[in-house]
């Protein structure tokens, strides 16, 4: 036999390791390692040590051992007390003796009381002497199993008990350190998984996408029949909070099969090779489960890109994308196993993972329109007692760009509300405040404003509420507060949009920069003094021109060049993400003009408006300073022009995120 042959044998010998039947692998590492032949020679000796402990120097150290002569000598002194006679021995009690105290000194005593023992001897006479020194003696015979349990079985007994503690020990702790590239995936059985797409709501196009990836799991032989192949992985992309765990978990309950739960972060450890070895155990346990569901939640964890880096925690994060890879579009099929991944991050995913044959389809999971947020708010409120003029579709139409976490929340919300005030039903009304409570956070009612902050606080709201309602495009004025609220807020002005809007033209644009100044202008044209209560407005106002110039191309100055980039879509807010330059120094000068010739025209749009309505201002803000809060109605009948309001809320931005504009305008 050639050398090769023979090497080629020894490497199938040692390395085949994935053909053996996944049931025979699993008894070999739940099965115990066996201690070595030193360590049970210890043992042995450790044992009969034992042993003597027991038989020999516990015993004497209760019991002394005496000879014969020695106790004969005691009898015949009178010492023995007591005595019981058994067939090899003499055990016995003796008793304190002393001297006779001579004049003027203390006795001193000869003798201490001990219990004693001696091997038993022929003689005759011994009964006969025990009746002459007066002790009390019986006779016993010893048991062999009595004798054989105490001197024998009940010390092994202990040693064998301890061993078993300690070989225990040995393997749980050699099963640790051999399991530590073993997979941390949670197994949740099918009967475990209660969640269907009933539970799921808001994601209609997600559900149509997902139902194909369950309906190949349950019939997999109608699409092998006409040649089809299902996405080996199926990539959930969307901002925090949007349901994608809970789809996935929708895709298992539906499809009845194993679901794998695993987050990207646990495959990464300080070790390199640790993430490869667990991604292997994680295959390798879900094709015996196969068909069956992996979840892998925080993709980007373990799947950003590659490249080159220094370190071991980058090289291990790399080893354990390589290994994902190759497991999900290798030389193996990996028939009856899908990938479910979700991930906030799609922009730093490595090419590699998001070509076809592994993440084949992306699904877009964003925030829900108008039926999807009544749909989920339905859903929350399955289990809780509604009062019979609640209406989930006003609920909804005030939360444009919440998420289901958020809407989840903001049911909860209600729920503890209706519990506070010891109510048996949630009305509509704590379902407003809980909405506002997500929005501009809780009342602080024990923050106490002098008279003069307060003064100033009604006017700048009442500004943003006229230089709103007097612009043609601006969303109607739902309500007025003067409640400090969150953290900073001392007062708020809540706009709701009748629909929900997906696109904004520059007249629109242009009358919510006048709405977010109008609280700036009224103090200048009441007090003739700015204060620092326009911060958030300035920081909101500032952010939305900028986007005006440099993203959508409404400055004829700057022109149609795109001149931002915008970071991490998904994880902030569009207003509040700083914009990433990509433009020359000269292009930032005039955008910079640019933006604060937008700003500058708005307010003085603003102050013009109020000083057209200054007698509205007065008395609006003279009444909002009498009841601190004021809804549309009571707005709108102070400024002579009542008109009736769709119920709505904050329109969200063209992605479907909110804008800050859109969350109330507040004095901070």
């Amino acid at each position: 036999m050639s050398d090769s042959l023979k090497q080629t044998r020894a490497q199938k010998g040692l390395f085949n390791v994935q053909n053996d039947p996944p049931a025979n692998h699993d008894s070999k590492q739940k099965r115990l390692p066996l201690p070595s032949w030193r360590i049970m020679l210890w043992y042995g000796v450790l044992t009969l040590l034992m042993l003597w402990v027991w038989q020999e120097v516990l015993s004497q150290a209760i019991v002394q051992t005496i000879p014969y002569s020695d106790f004969k000598a005691r009898l015949e002194r009178k010492e023995v007390t007591e005595c019981t006679v058994r067939d090899d021995e003499i055990q016995g009690r003796t008793k304190s003796t002393g001297s006779a105290p001579a004049k003027g000194k203390t006795a001193v005593s000869t003798a201490e009381p001990i219990l004693f023992r001696t091997v038993r001897m022929e003689d005759p006479k011994l009964v006969e002497d025990l009746q002459k020194a007066g002790v009390k003696y019986s006779a016993e015979r010893t048991g062999l199993l009595a004798h054989l349990v105490w001197a024998w079985l009940l010390p092994i007994g202990v040693m064998l008990v301890l061993w078993m503690v300690v070989s225990n020990r040995i393997g749980s702790a050699q099963e640790s350190v051999m399991g530590f590239g073993k997979s941390r995936a949670k197994l949740v059985a099918e009967p475990e998984i209660r969640v269907d797409f009933n539970d799921v709501a808001g994601c209609d196009e997600a559900k149509t996408e997902l139902r194909e990836v369950v309906d190949f799991l349950r019939h997999p032989e109608h699409y092998r029949m006409l040649g089809a192949k299902i996405p080996k992985g199926v990539l959930l992309v969307g901002p925090p909070g949007t349901g994608k765990t809970l789809l996935a978990r929708a895709v298992a309950g539906e499809a009845a099969v194993p679901f794998f739960l695993i987050s990207g972060s646990d495959f990464v450890e300080m070790f390199v090779g640790v993430g490869a070895a667990r991604v292997r155990d994680l295959f390798r346990q879900a094709k015996a489960q196969a068909p069956c569901i992996i979840f892998l939640d925080e993709l980007d964890a373990i799947g950003r890109q590659r490249g080159v880096h220094v370190g071991a925690v980058n090289d291990e994060r790399e080893q354990t994308l390589n290994q994902l890879l190759v497991e999900m579009d290798g030389f193996e099929a990996n028939s009856g196993v899908i990938v479910l991944s979700a991930t906030n991050r799609p922009d730093v995913l490595d090419q590699a993972l998001l070509r076809p044959g592994r993440f084949d389809r992306q699904v877009v999971i964003d925030a829900p329109d108008l039926d999807g947020r009544e749909a989920i708010l339905e859903i929350h409120a399955r289990n809780k007692p509604l009062a019979a003029d609640v209406s989930l579709r006003n609920v909804a139409q005030a939360t444009p760009g919440f998420s289901g976490a958020d809407l989840a929340n903001a049911v909860n919300e209600a729920a503890l509300l209706a519990a506070r005030r010891q109510a048996s039903t949630i009305t509509q009304s704590d379902l407003d405040d809980a909405v506002e409570k997500v929005v501009a956070g809780p009342e602080r009612r024990s923050r106490r404003l002098q008279d003069e902050v307060k003064r100033r606080v009604a006017y700048h709201e009442v500004g943003h509420a006229l230089a709103a309602i007097h612009c043609k495009y601006s969303d109607p004025v739902q309500k007025i507060s003067i409640i400090p609220r969150g953290r900073a807020a001392l007062g708020y002005t809540l706009q709701r949009p009748q629909f929900d809007r997906y696109l904004m033209t520059r007249s629109e644009l242009v009358d919510r920069l006048t709405g977010m100044m109008g609280g700036r202008a009224a103090e200048e044209l009441i007090f003739g003094e700015v204060s620092t209560g326009a911060e958030n407005d300035l920081e909101q106002a500032t952010a939305l021109a900028r986007q005006m110039v440099c993203l959508y191309g409404m400055s004829p100055k700057v022109g149609l060049v795109h001149c931002g980039q915008k970071p991490l879509p998904f994880l902030a807010e569009p207003l509040e993400a700083h914009l990433q330059r990509d433009c020359s120094e000269q292009t930032a000068r005039e955008i910079d003009e640019e933006v604060k010739r937008i700003l500058d025209e708005a307010k003085q749009t603003a102050a013009s408006l109020l000083a057209a309505h200054r007698d509205q201002l007065e008395r609006v803000a003279a009444e909002l300073l009498v009841r601190e809060t004021l809804d549309a109605d009571a707005f709108h009948e102070l400024i002579a022009g009542p008109k009736t309001l769709a119920p709505a809320i904050p329109a969200p931005s063209a992605n479907g995120r909110l804008l800050p504009a859109e969350r109330g305008t507040d004095n901070s």
